[in-house]
């Protein structure tokens, strides 16, 4: 069995988890601002706990993205350090493949559709099926890669499940036929769909450790809103 250590920083939630043959330990608590704080010391915690030092480990699993710009940075910058200092491989996980995960193991979904609410009137989606090949059948069967769309905008084809975690964000306005499931990308999924991931070779190193954003950015920048200005200014009537 694989001596592994997950954590995600995606969402508000914070979820850290620690697997050592059979023994699993986790946590999960509040996340957002206060996880750049908290993140490490329950990461040495939990490996405390459970009897392992940073360097026993195989790999060290965390969340990408796409989610909160600044959670992503928190996660991709602990586990870059983690990497460093310890020389142990990084396995980055799609958040998305996460909360698809997360509903095939607690509802049984085997077609999702996963989102996560990407604020600003706008979702992440992606769609994973796992038919015929558990934890593998995202992985092979997975051809789109996450887009970023209004809640309206998203197509749930028939009898696939929503997942997720922007349900109360859009209502209804979100696939109102579609099942759903209220699930974060928590590690322990990201420890259940790590076994594929290594075999599939998907680790990096810490220098290839980079967040998946999707949105490429949230705000203008000081020369980008002058240029706008001057724009607007140059077209309108005299």
């Amino acid at each position: 069995m694989h001596k592994l250590l997950a954590f995600d920083t995606s969402t508000e939630h914070l979820s850290v988890a620690v697997r050592h043959g059979e023994r699993l330990f986790t946590h999960s608590g509040v996340g957002g601002a206060q996880a750049s704080s908290t993140l490490i010391p329950l990461i040495l915690q939990l490996l405390a706990d459970a009897g392992l030092e940073l360097a026993a480990l195989d790999a060290i699993v965390f969340g990408r993205g796409p989610g909160s710009f600044t959670g992503l940075r928190t996660a991709c910058s602990v586990a870059q350090g983690l990497a460093f200092g310890s020389g142990v491989p990084l396995l980055p996980v799609d958040t998305l493949l996460a909360v698809a995960e997360e509903a095939r193991h607690a509802f049984g979904a085997r077609q999702v559709v996963a989102v996560l609410d990407a604020r600003m009137d706008q979702l992440y989606a992606a769609r994973y099926d796992f038919e015929g090949g558990g934890e593998l059948g995202a992985l092979q069967g997975n051809d789109n890669e996450p887009l970023l769309l209004a809640p309206e905008a998203l197509q749930v084809p028939a009898g696939w499940s929503l997942a997720g975690n922007a349900f109360a964000a859009y209502g209804a306005r979100l696939a109102p036929a579609a099942a759903r499931h209220e699930v974060l990308p928590a590690a322990t999924a990201m420890l259940r769909l790590a076994p594929a991931l290594l075999a599939a070779g998907r680790t990096v190193d810490a220098a290839h450790a980079w967040p998946l954003y999707v949105r490429d950015k949230v705000a203008q920048t000081t020369e980008e809103r002058a240029a706008i200005k001057a724009a607007a200014v140059a077209i309108s009537p005299v």
